[in-house]
Formats: C-alpha cells, sequence, structure tokens
C-alpha cells in the first residue's frame, strides 16, 4: 500500500537519519569520555540547560551549516559537488530492506515492519553498500589534492577488498537459513535448539529428557560465531572506521578523500558514517542476534498465552511492541560495541589492514564455508 510504504519510508529518515545518528554523534563523544575518565561535551546550552551535551549535534549542524562551501581552485566541480550525495544517500536507502518487526495480523489488517521485503534482501544490501565507493573515489580524485586522491586511492582499494571477504563471511549462513531474505532470517531465529542436540544428530546418542531443557536461542551468531566476528570487522571496514579509517588517516594524509569539502557537504561525508553505523547495527542484529525474536519467547507462545486473558488483538499489538523494543535494544549494544572498538584499539597501518583482509579473513571465510558444508552434510539439514 503507498501509505504504508510512505510511513515506512517516513520512520526510516526521521528515526534513523534523523534521531539515531545525530545521537551517535553525541555516544561518541560521552562513551570516549567515559572510557578515557573525562567529562566529554558539555558545553552547548539553551538557557544553562546542557541535557548532558545532547544539545552538541543541534550545535554541529548549526555551524556547519553557517560554513562557507568551498570548492577548490583545478577542481572538477561537478564531481567535487556530487560526491557527497552518492557518499550519503547508499547508506540511508540500505536500512529499507532491514525490519525491524515481523507481520502482525490485526483482523483483516496485516501489518509489515519493513519498508521493503525482496527475496534478496542481503544481496540488496551488499549492492548498495558498494555504490558509497564511488562518492569517496571521486570525492579524493576531484578535489585537485594529493592528500586527497591518496585517500581516495586508499578508500577504494580497502572498500573494494574488504566487499570480497564481507560477502563470504555470511555463505555459512546462507546455508544455514537457506535464504536470503532478511525477514525470513529472523523468523528462523525466533526459536530455540538443543545444546547436546548433536549428540544424537552426529553419534545416534539419545540426549536424556532431563537435558533437553539445556537450549540457546536459534541466532546466528551461535550457528556461525566465527561468521560474525568476519562479517563486523569487514562492515566497520567497509564504513571507513577506526582502526580501518586509514583513508582518513589524520597524522598520515591530513583529513584524507574529504580534506577539500567544508560545510554541509563535509558533514554529508561526516554523517553517512554515523547512519552506517546504524545500518552496521540492524544487519548484524537481523543476521546474527535473532532480529526482533524476544530470547526463549517466541511469537506464537507470546500471543497465545496473553491473547486467552486479553484477546488476540491486544496480544498482537503488545507482541508488536516489544519485538520492536528488542530489536532496537539489539541495535543499541551494537553500536555500542561498535564505538567501543572505535575507542579501544589503534589505527592499522593501511598494509595491516590489507593483510587482515586478504591473508586472514579471507581464508578464514572460505574454511568457514567448507566446514558449515560438512557440518550440515552430516547432521543432514
Amino acid at each position: 500500500m503507498p501509505v504504508e510504504v510512505v510511513v515506512k519510508t517516513l520512520f526510516i529518515i526521521l528515526v534513523v537519519v534523523g534521531a539515531l545518528a545525530p545521537v551517535i554523534t553525541w555516544v561518541e563523544r560521552k562513551q570516549s569520555a567515559v572510557m578515557q575518565d573525562r567529562i566529554g561535551a558539555n558545553r552547548a546550552d539553551v538557557a544553562g540547560i546542557t541535557l548532558l551535551g545532547l544539545l552538541h549535534p543541534a550545535a554541529d549542524v548549526l555551524k556547519l551549516l553557517s560554513k562557507e562551501d568551498v570548492v577548490p581552485l583545478g577542481a572538477n566541480r561537478f564531481m567535487h559537488l556530487i560526491s557527497p550525495l552518492i557518499a550519503a544517500v547508499p547508506a540511508i536507502i540500505a536500512y529499507a530492506v532491514i525490519p525491524f518487526g515481523g507481520v502482525y495480523q490485526f483482523g483483516d489488517t496485516r501489518l509489515s515492519l519493513v519498508a521493503a521485503d525482496p527475496d534478496w534482501g542481503l544481496l540488496y544490501i551488499f549492492a548498495i553498500g558498494s555504490i558509497a565507493t564511488y562518492g569517496t573515489v571521486m570525492a579524493g580524485w576531484s578535489s585537485n589534492n594529493n592528500w586527497s586522491l591518496l585517500g581516495g586511492m586508499r578508500a577504494g582499494a580497502q572498500m573494494i577488498s574488504y566487499e570480497v571477504t564481507m560477502g563470504l563471511s555470511v555463505v555459512g549462513v546462507f546455508m544455514v537459513f537457506q535464504t536470503l531474505k532478511l525477514t525470513d532470517m529472523a523468523l528462523a531465529q525466533d526459536t530455540t535448539f538443543r545444546v547436546l542436540g548433536f549428540l544424537d544428530a552426529l553419534f545416534g546418542i539419545p540426549v536424556p529428557a532431563w537435558l533437553d531443557w539445556v537450549r540457546l536461542p536459534a541466532w546466528g551468531i551461535f550457528y556461525q560465531p566465527l561468521a560474525f566476528l568476519m562479517f563486523l570487522a569487514a562492515m566497520m571496514a567497509e564504513n571507513k572506521r577506526p582502526p580501518f579509517d586509514t583513508p582518513e588517516g589524520e597524522s598520515e594524509i591530513i583529513a584524507g578523500f574529504h580534506l577539500e569539502y567544508s560545510g554541509m557537504r563535509f558533514g554529508l561525508f561526516y554523517m553517512s558514517e554515523f547512519i552506517e553505523v546504524v545500518v552496521i547495527a540492524g544487519v548484524v542484529a537481523t543476521i546474527f542476534l535473532g532480529g526482533w525474536a524476544i530470547p526463549y519467547l517466541s511469537t506464537q507462545t507470546l500471543i497465545g498465552g496473553v491473547g486467552r486473558a486479553l484477546g488476540t488483538g491486544f496480544a498482537t499489538g503488545l507482541c508488536m511492541l516489544l519485538h520492536f523494543g528488542c530489536f532496537m535494544t539489539k541495535v543499541l549494544v551494537m553500536i555500542w560495541l561498535q564505538m567501543a572498538l572505535r575507542w579501544t584499539l589503534p589505527r592499522f597501518r593501511y598494509d595491516q589492514v590489507m593483510d587482515l583482509c586478504w591473508k586472514i579473513l579471507l581464508p578464514l571465510s572460505l574454511a568457514n564455508i567448507f566446514v558449515t558444508g560438512l557440518v550440515i552434510l552430516l547432521v543432514g539439514g
């Protein structure tokens, strides 16, 4: 329905772009301050009210809007002006296929909490994410600055390299869940599995009934723990966030590919990284952390239990709110983890970044595919 699509699109723009991304700039400052035993951002105020520094994102926007938009002499003006858009727009539209809830039936009305639900949702994210590479490379080349060009070349090589590993690292997840559809992946994780079930599946040893309660949520991270680590590392490298920020290495190449940008065009590059942080958190939460699924409380159990006492309609609405809250909680946890890694690890050298991709993550991802296939063959599906 057109109205439903418009509402979901506005939700993504307002919540992900308008709310979460600016707040993450505050989280980055405050979390780094806590980790370094500092106070952090607390100067911006309105009538003496600082709101724990939450006014700093608004102050940043006002400052960027007031700064002069400069185009260097000798730069390719068209490419220089359009590059920030090419870098920012893919980060926004990638969230269209990330489900922030399931499918809920209210009488004759069917409500799905995802803007678009194609069968190839994860491939869509990979394809859209690769477009951002053009924005960074174009920004570095069109600025007519050697440092910017070097940053653009680094960004292009790094992002293209890690796209290979990023795709291969989740092939094991495809094999386990037998789908590329993100909603189906989340639905497949809305259950539990027996921790000792491998004894019966592999060796024919029956598991005693009194041990059947030893279960874990059927999340991707428990099926594919190595893939989780590799995918998160590859996604962070794609986003050029520390410790993979060699394209912007201030101590080496001043500011990298966006050196010659100012005002809101620099703000677009700046904000696209934080929007991508939300996208990474959403994708990882959907694939590896069960999406909207509540651990040990399936949708059928929740609606069935509450519905008997308060009615199916109320139970479905409550289930939808709980699922959305659960998904956002997982997203916030993944945002926190990315920020913790950002302020814990020092920047890698450029050769270390490339060695990690081609000599460590790529062979591990290929080995993970073969081991996953072997286990599926032995277990018989």
